[in-house]
């Protein structure tokens, strides 16, 4: 698998089709489910879906039968803390970017490079250990995962002309807020809006504390910061009080971030504060690892599980959480099934001896799908996965015949 683990991008002409396709997801929270059961990718971009009869599926280099499996958009990890390649000093492992992809993440975004080693607290350090990420996150994509990276921790002394310089250099985002100097709402607020000026996307810590050395950010802090994200807004790992909770959930229109390295009950609080507001589309999902939990291969697939049977969510919806409302919150061009975006696909199917009819009853049920294969880009990086349980059908490629 390592021609696969580490396979290019494909040429312009290219062309991938799934079809047999069981049951065909969207991302989209409004209509989750697709009529559909094929797939057609030119260029790793989706060109169209539906059914196959309708479509031109004629002179595919990979033609790829799912055997009935449900297809999704691939999974998206809103928060994680990279270092550099597929290491992690923080618990010391090898190919963890990888163990997620077999979890069904094919995108994952950083909420900053923080375990590096002497992380660089001084301006002109922080601004190049930032572009560095970036850098090499663009130029290496570990078993061809995009991880959006080059995520600095802002100081105190930081000016907006730092901000505008990060920009041009192609920095996107910003770590955590909060990890760094920056503890305060006003201070926090100015170099949000400078940041949001120059195109960057940021987010703050939510809760207490995460390792000695960070801080207590409460729910005053995160509505005057006013970032893009509430990360971990079920603590990572201390959750704030109830009421607080409520008051970010009702106190500001942001992305509502649940991480599994949280507070499982905090979660089905902000979950269920979302959906009577009406405003489920806010919620998106981050595993907040490798940090002191660990890392977690399967943390964005548990949390669908864990929302959808406690917080009674159809899967379906659960789904989109995890791919679709991330992607429109952080814009990106992959996680949606449409016309246009990266070809970025999770094949999974019930596990094997798992209890409900349908893959959906059985997440409902709180279990685990099985993931038989992950495409990015319209390549296909893994197969049957070596994390998740064993799936109960296994999709196939097929030799086209030209």
């Amino acid at each position: 698998m390592a021609e696969e683990a580490q396979g290019g991008v494909p040429g312009p002409d290219s062309k991938m089709v799934i079809r047999n396709i069981g049951l065909l997801l969207t991302g989209k929270i409004e209509a989750p489910i697709a009529d559909g059961d094929c797939i057609v990718a030119i260029g790793g971009r989706i060109v169209a879906y539906g059914y196959e009869k309708d479509l031109d599926c004629d002179g595919a280099e990979l033609l790829i039968d799912a055997k009935g499996v449900t297809v999704a958009p691939g999974l998206i990890d809103s928060h994680v803390h990279p270092v550099v390649g597929d290491y992690t000093p923080r618990q010391s492992q090898l190919n963890w970017i990888d163990s997620t992809l077999h979890g069904g993440v094919t995108t994952m975004i950083s909420a900053g490079e923080v375990h590096t080693p002497g992380r660089a607290r001084d301006i002109v350090g922080l601004k190049a250990q930032a572009i560095a990420a970036q850098r090499w996150y663009q130029n290496f994509r570990p078993s061809g995962v995009k991880v959006h990276a080059g995520a600095p921790v802002i100081e105190t002394e930081m000016v907006e002309q730092d901000f505008k310089d990060l920009a041009a250099a192609g920095v996107t985002l910003l770590g955590e807020v909060g990890l760094g100097g920056v503890k305060d709402g006003p201070t926090a607020r100015r170099m949000v809006e400078w940041a949001r000026k120059y195109g960057i996307q940021s987010t703050i810590h939510t809760g207490g504390p995460s390792i000695p050395g960070s801080g207590l950010i409460d729910a005053a802090v995160v509505l005057e910061a006013g970032t893009d994200v509430v990360g971990h807004i079920n603590g990572g790992h201390t959750a704030l009080p109830d009421d607080q909770i409520i008051c970010i959930c009702e106190g500001c229109q942001a992305g509502l971030e649940i991480v599994h390295n949280g507070n499982e009950r905090a979660a089905l609080l902000t979950l269920n504060t979302a959906r009577e507001l009406k405003q489920m589309d806010r919620i998106i999902l981050g595993t907040d690892g490798p940090a002191g939990s660990g890392v977690q291969p399967l943390g964005i697939l548990r949390m669908v599980a864990m929302l959808s049977s406690l917080g009674n969510v159809p899967a379906e919806l659960a789904f989109c959480f995890a791919n679709g409302n991330t992607a429109r919150q952080r814009g990106l061009d992959a996680g949606l099934l449409e016309k246009g975006y990266a070809a970025d696909f999770v094949l999974m199917d019930q596990a094997q001896h798992a209890p409900g009819k349908t893959l959906l009853a059985s997440v409902e049920q709180g279990n685990l799908p099985g993931v038989c294969m992950t495409v990015i880009d319209g390549v296909v990086r893994s197969r049957r996965s070596r994390n998740t349980p064993p799936s109960q059908r296994m999709p196939e490629i097929v030799t086209p015949h030209h």
